[in-house]
């Protein structure tokens, strides 16, 4: 035993003396062995570097990390005819009869599609018709399909609450705020489906009310800029439209102050996708042998959503901030029903698989 101690201390020794010379070893040095082998040092901080940079390209991460471009490109494609902004016209082709995923007014002049919350009042709300199965199956089919996903990366307006939120100010939270969550299942029930069908004119028709009085997308993109080259509309101006630009100021100042207000307490899309949330194929999966509990994926969600416990709340827009600030890649999108369901960077390592496969058959 005083053998192997001693013999230890001595290569304890021996290390201890290389170590004092690693500072003049540099990444890359070449060093001859006994065993006839030539030696490449590395440099440890450097590979550690590297190994832990890996998990910024996943596919789950790069889809986080490239969310705000697209956003930008919905956006845009939501809104393509931009020259209709100088005209004072509003785009009337026979694609503006498509609704778009997102929340974004029909009376947009460069609106390329239909607001589906629009379209669907104005279904609702004429003589003829009492329901929209073509606007519900559309709904139901991207709820099924994304869930909130459609919030956090397609939506305009999810997309201006995110820049607006960017502004320098001091941040509130609003965990102690989330009774007012259920105010947007208030508003889908009572705004969007039941006012417009039970309180009629004489013609049998209902108002848009959520459309009418509460969204602000229609004043911001619609009022606004067909105002702005529009005399005739300019002067048509009236208290309605004053109400509705006090509402979109308050959005906007409250998007300064906290993060999406409308998204969370109000809009009667997100209520909708919301109810697909815990059913949509596209889904947010926690790995609980990575999982380490270090809390840092609720640290960062803002919208009150601690993955790790409900990662398919009805609050979770799928935006991804979770997936970039877990240090262990235990948070990741997966896509699929039943046996069928895998993250989204297992389908590329699949796919990736099969590619190399398809090249070697190919050589």
């Amino acid at each position: 035993m005083d053998l192997e101690k001693l013999a230890t201390s001595a290569i304890e020794k021996e290390i201890a003396k290389t170590d004092l010379l690693s500072s003049f070893i540099n990444s890359g040095d070449r060093e001859p062995c006994w065993d006839g082998h030539i030696y490449i040092h590395e440099d440890k901080k450097k590979t550690k570097n590297k190994n832990h940079n890996k998990k910024k390209y996943t596919a789950s991460n790069q889809l986080a990390k490239f969310r705000g471009w697209i956003q930008a490109g919905a956006t845009l494609l939501t809104n393509i005819h931009l020259p209709n902004f100088f005209k004072g016209e509003i785009y009337q082709a026979k694609g503006k009869a498509v609704c778009v995923p997102g929340l974004n007014c029909y009376s947009c002049p460069a609106a390329s599609g239909a607001c589906p919350i629009g379209s669907f009042q104005a279904v609702v709300g004429s003589s003829k018709y009492k329901f929209s199965y073509y606007i519900t199956g559309f709904l139901i089919l991207l709820g099924v399909l994304l869930g909130r996903f459609v919030c956090g990366f397609l939506c305009p307006f999810g997309w201006l609450q995110d820049l607006l939120h960017k502004v320098p100010t001091k941040k509130f939270s609003t965990k102690k705020l989330k009774p007012l969550t259920y105010i947007k299942y208030a508003v889908l029930l009572l705004a969007v489906v039941l006012l417009p069908v039970l309180i009629v004119n004489d013609l049998g028709m209902g108002d848009p009310y959520f459309c009418k009085y509460i969204c602000p997308q229609g004043v911001l993109e619609g009022a606004l800029p067909l105002s702005a080259v529009n005399e005739g509309i300019r002067s048509a101006l009236g208290k309605l439209f004053s109400w509705k630009l006090v509402v979109l100021i308050s959005v906007v100042v409250l998007s300064v102050l906290f993060y999406r207000p409308f998204c969370k307490w109000i809009c009667p899309l997100g209520a909708f996708y919301a109810l697909f949330n815990k059913v949509s194929l596209l889904e947010m999966k926690v790995d609980e042998h990575k999982c380490v509990s270090c809390g840092k994926c609720a640290k960062v969600c803002k919208m009150d959503v601690d993955v790790t416990k409900t990662p398919n709340s009805t609050e979770c827009i799928r935006c991804g901030k979770c997936i970039s600030a877990c240090p262990t890649e235990a948070v990741s999108f997966q896509y699929g029903f039943g046996l069928f369901r895998k993250t989204v960077d297992e389908n590329v390592k699949i796919e990736n698989k099969t590619n190399k496969n398809e090249t070697k058959e190919e050589l």
